[in-house]
């Protein structure tokens, strides 16, 4: 077995993070369309934005450009964290069962993105749980990061950050099990074919259908992931909106129709669009710096 190169979990890391800073707003966007409409919550039950722009206009003018970045601090966190195993383990896990990148097969990227996605989302989750309430709360934000995460934890306990653990493995396991096999395939056929080399125009398109393909495939789980981590523990009897993952899947089906579970699409694949190309360009030119 070969020894376990440290540089993908760097690069990964690093081009994470360069990434999350260039599309935080799209996200944030992507959060509160998705949170809104819930009958079963008066805090959110109000239909405050009509799409992604209205949303990026509204918040911009009631609650300052600033509130665009709610949420950044556990965001770079969860990117350095979560990003920095996710390309590690995968590159890792490849490497394991092929040598050489040209051997490698369709299912097997598949097979080693689910168990990257899985591992790294899990070990992430409480960032990713922080990440959303700062999102949400917008301008009634209180007490940064730090704050936030006492609260949380006092109030709800570890299981608190950990909640909707399952969906957010669920959600890594669909989108790194399609877009890292979906860029590794592109670009392997695109070079192939002798149309265009190992250049930055092959890793463009290919980060770009990626994004598309992950944010079709993960949308709906992504929708009944941030209600489930919006949602408090009541401790004291009060009744939660959601009953649990399956609960919240099928009162938003019912109570909002279907399309309700691709709520936020636009924003979430202009975030993954953008956000993948931002990533694959600096992670594939990190690789050559160091070739």
């Amino acid at each position: 077995m070969p020894a376990l190169n440290w540089k993908p979990f760097i690069y990964g890391g690093l081009a994470s993070i360069t990434a999350e800073c260039g599309t935080f707003p799209i996200d944030l966007t992507k959060t509160r369309l998705q949170v809104q409409g819930q009958v079963n919550d008066a805090k959110y039950k109000e239909i405050r934005y009509r799409g992604m722009m209205h949303a990026l206009v509204r918040i911009c003018r009631e609650e300052g450009l600033k509130a665009l970045y709610s949420g950044i601090a556990p965001a770079m966190l969860r990117q350095a964290s979560y990003g920095t195993i996710k390309i590690g383990t995968y590159q890792s896990l490849k490497r394991m069962f092929v040598e050489h990148p040209e051997d490698e097969t369709l299912m097997m990227n598949v097979l080693c993105g689910v168990l990257s996605g899985v591992i790294s989302s899990s070990i992430a989750n409480p960032t990713d749980v922080l990440k959303i309430r700062m999102q949400a709360q917008g301008r009634t934000i209180q007490g940064g990061m730090m704050g936030n995460f006492i609260q949380i934890y006092q109030n709800e306990g570890t299981k608190g950050l950990w909640k909707a653990i399952s969906l957010t493995a669920q959600r890594a396991a669909i989108v790194v099990g399609v877009e890292l096999p979906v860029y590794d395939l592109t670009k392997k056929h695109i070079i192939l074919s002798g149309h265009m080399g190992d250049t930055v125009y092959t890793h463009f398109l290919s980060s770009f259908l990626c994004g598309l393909a992950g944010a079709l495939a993960s949308n709906p789980v992504d929708v009944v992931r941030t209600r489930m981590m919006n949602q408090k523990s009541q401790n004291h009897g009060g009744h939660s909106a959601y009953k649990g993952t399956l609960d919240c899947l099928l009162q938003t089906w019912k109570n909002e129709g279907f399309f309700a579970l691709y709520k936020g699409f636009w924003p979430n694949w202009l975030r993954l669009g953008p956000w993948n190309i931002i990533f694959f360009l600096t992670y594939e030119r990190l690789k050559k710096l160091d070739a």
